[in-house]
Order: structure tokens, then C-alpha cells, then sequence
């Protein structure tokens, strides 16, 4: 029996039976939108519409309520005869935004989204896209070099466990021989880990493109843990003061030695920087101002920063009350937040009033959010290792 004329044969009726389904409509109309960009490989849902809506579909059968929670708001869903559950947001601002499936009062991570670290925990994420000139800084660019993001580990003897820390390196870093590079330590913030900035920040392809494009020094970039990874109030009995407390021993004491032994990296403090958002913006000011023989650049973006205004001179060891002593040894101050929240602003006119030179940014329109971030950290890297 010629076994390739039985396959041609079942392959031939396979297709006429396909075409058939075609001619009879049983296809499925091709829905509106587009395939969001965090969608796990095959997923057709969530969709990002033109107006900056998105739908989303789950499969649950057998539940008897389902609702979206993105943005603060949940939106109902609406199940059809095959146990499919579909609802339509209102336009979403742009930019990246975590989000939960509630099925019968429990919150859980949408199928067909990829994982995110936010909110204390894993959650589905959703990019409402900018247009393309806006987004250029943050977008893959096939046309310019790449540098890797490597993952790592070493030990802590102050935590006695290992951690992991993740770290940048430009593109040219293993074909450079012996060259040396300075290094931005960059932190998250409340809720998050050391992949937010690499996942969620996209600082990878900032750097890149900056790089490429001359607006930034070539640098490492160290991404660690900032033990402040759940929600404050958590821990029962810890004070504002003890949240995330313990990093910065880690950092200055481990973490600076570790970079300096296996990357090669820069041993000065001119050619040191760190920076974080939100509260890794405290955890910034907390090491950096406190450690200003290790830092010469220091940035925080919506930055957590809580204080009687009236007593800044006595902040961090007294480091603001000599305004020209300071400014000599402190090559960049970046404070940067969204137009649409309340942080930072009065923090970079209270410097200003007593002599400290910073430099202060908005991203316009944006609230506590990663598009917000993704803006100060273009904003800042132009800036440090000059």
C-alpha cells in the first residue's frame, strides 16, 4: 500500500473539510483590536482597541461572576453559551499597568497574561501603547547594538541567605577588554523586586538607545532586592522607619564588593551612582546621602520622601546644612514625579531655597506609575558620570 498517496489523500480532505468550514461562516470574525504586547505566545486576549480600551476573555465555565480589576475600577463580565467571559474597559491611560481577574470574589492572574511582581505579589500586566515616537526610548530598536541583562547570585552573611541581584551590561562590555565602566545602583519600590526595572521599566532599551544614540555614558547597572517587597503595614508592629531598613547595610556593605569582584566596574565615587522610585527613592536618600564617600549621583523618582521641611538641614547627618559643601561633592540631584501625583515637588523647592543644586522633572500626565519612571530614568542618565 503506498502509504504517501493515503497521507496526500487524508491531507487533501483535511483542507476540503476546512474550506467547507470557511464557506459555511463557522470561522470566528476577526476581533477588534490588537493582541496586547503582554499576552503569554498564542493568547488572542486582552486586546488593546484603537481608543485605548481593552477587552478581555477568560474561560471559566463554571463561575458566577467574573470581573476585570485594572486601574482601580472593576468592570463586569458577560458569559456566553461556552463558559467564555468578556468585558470592554473604558480608554485606559497609556503606559503599563498590572491587573487582576476577580472569579467569584477571589483575585487571581489572568491566563493568558504574563507574571509581573507588583502590588506584593504576581499579577497580569497590560501596555497601553504610546504612539511610536513617543515610546521610542523605551521600544526595542533592531538597528543598534544590544547589551544583557544577566541574573545573579551571591550570599549575604548580614541576612545569612542568598539573594539575587540582576545586572546591565552595554553591548560592548565582553569585547571591550580591560575597560572599566561606572555603575547606577537602581532600586524599586514598594511591592516590587529587583526584575521591575528590567520587566516593567524596560530600562534595558533606554540605555541601549541612549548609548547608541551618545546621550549617555556606557554603564553597569545593578538591579538588587530592596527587602521591600510587600505591602507596608504587612508585618505586624514594623514602623515606616524599619520598612526596608535593612538593604542599605546590604548594599554598601556586600553588594558594592560583589559588583566590584566580578564586573569591571569602576572603584570611585564620581563614577558611582544609585537611584529608585517611589520607596526606593527613601531607600536612595537614606544610603547615598549617608555614604557620599561611595555616591557622587543620586536620583529618586516619586520618591517616598517624608519629612519636616522646616528641619532639612538636619536630614541624613546634617548632610544640607553646608549648601557649597554639598554642591562640591554631589555631582547630580535628580527629583523627578508625574504631573498627576503628589510627590516630590515641595522636596526639589526646599533644596532649591537653601542653596542645593538639583535638578527637578515632571513627566506630564502621568501618576505613580512605570510610565512615569520609565521618563525620570531618561531624564536622569544624561546626566550622571559627566
Amino acid at each position: 500500500m503506498n502509504t504517501r498517496f493515503i497521507f496526500l489523500s487524508f491531507s487533501l480532505m483535511t483542507l476540503s473539510i476546512s474550506a467547507e468550514g470557511c464557506r459555511a461562516g463557522n470561522l470566528l470574525p476577526e476581533p477588534e483590536g490588537r493582541v496586547a504586547t503582554n499576552t503569554i505566545p498564542e493568547a488572542q486576549y486582552p486586546r488593546v482597541l484603537p481608543d485605548g480600551s481593552a477587552t478581555f476573555r477568560v474561560h471559566a465555565p463554571k463561575a458566577q461572576d467574573v470581573k476585570v480589576d485594572i486601574c482601580g475600577r472593576k468592570y463586569d463580565m458577560t458569559k456566553d453559551d461556552e463558559g467564555y467571559w468578556t468585558t470592554t474597559t473604558a480608554p485606559l491611560v497609556v503606559g503599563f499597568h498590572y491587573y487582576f481577574i476577580d472569579v467569584d470574589g477571589v483575585n487571581v492572574i489572568d491566563p493568558s497574561s504574563e507574571a509581573y511582581y507588583g502590588c506584593g505579589r504576581m499579577a497580569g500586566g497590560i501596555e497601553i501603547p504610546e504612539s511610536e515616537e513617543a515610546a521610542a526610548y523605551y521600544s526595542f530598536n533592531p538597528q543598534i547594538a544590544h547589551g544583557q541583562v544577566r541574573e545573579c547570585r551571591y550570599f549575604s552573611k548580614i541576612e545569612n541567605a542568598p539573594r539575587r541581584c540582576y545586572v546591565y551590561t552595554p553591548a560592548d562590555y565582553d569585547r571591550s577588554g580591560g575597560k572599566r565602566y561606572p555603575v547606577l545602583y537602581l532600586q524599586h519600590g514598594m511591592g516590587e523586586d529587583e526584575r521591575g526595572w528590567h520587566q516593567q521599566g524596560m530600562m534595558a532599551n533606554i540605555l541601549d538607545n541612549q548609548i547608541a544614540a551618545g546621550k549617555c555614558r556606557e554603564m553597569i547597572v545593578v538591579m538588587d532586592y530592596g527587602n521591600c517587597g510587600y505591602i507596608h503595614g504587612t508585618r505586624k508592629g514594623e514602623s515606616q522607619a524599619e520598612f526596608g531598613a535593612s538593604f542599605p547595610p546590604i548594599l554598601i556593605n556586600e553588594l558594592i564588593p560583589y559588583i566590584q569582584e566580578n564586573f569591571r566596574a569602576i572603584d570611585d565615587r564620581e563614577s558611582r551612582a544609585m537611584a529608585g522610585l517611589s520607596w526606593g527613592g527613601h531607600q536612595t536618600w537614606a544610603t547615598a546621602l549617608t555614604n557620599l564617600d561611595k555616591f557622587a549621583h543620586i536620583g529618586t523618582f516619586s520618591g517616598a520622601l517624608f519629612f519636616n521641611h522646616a528641619e532639612i538641614d538636619k536630614l541624613y547627618n546634617g548632610v544640607f546644612a553646608d549648601a557649597d559643601g554639598f554642591n562640591k561633592k554631589v555631582k547630580t540631584l535628580f527629583v523627578g514625579k508625574g504631573t498627576e501625583e503628589n510627590f516630590s515637588e515641595n522636596v526639589s523647592k526646599t533644596l532649591t531655597g537653601i542653596g542645593i543644586n538639583n535638578t527637578y522633572y515632571e513627566s506630564p500626565g502621568t501618576h505613580h506609575e512605570w510610565l512615569t519612571w520609565r521618563r525620570c530614568l531618561n531624564e536622569f542618565l544624561p546626566l550622571i558620570f559627566k
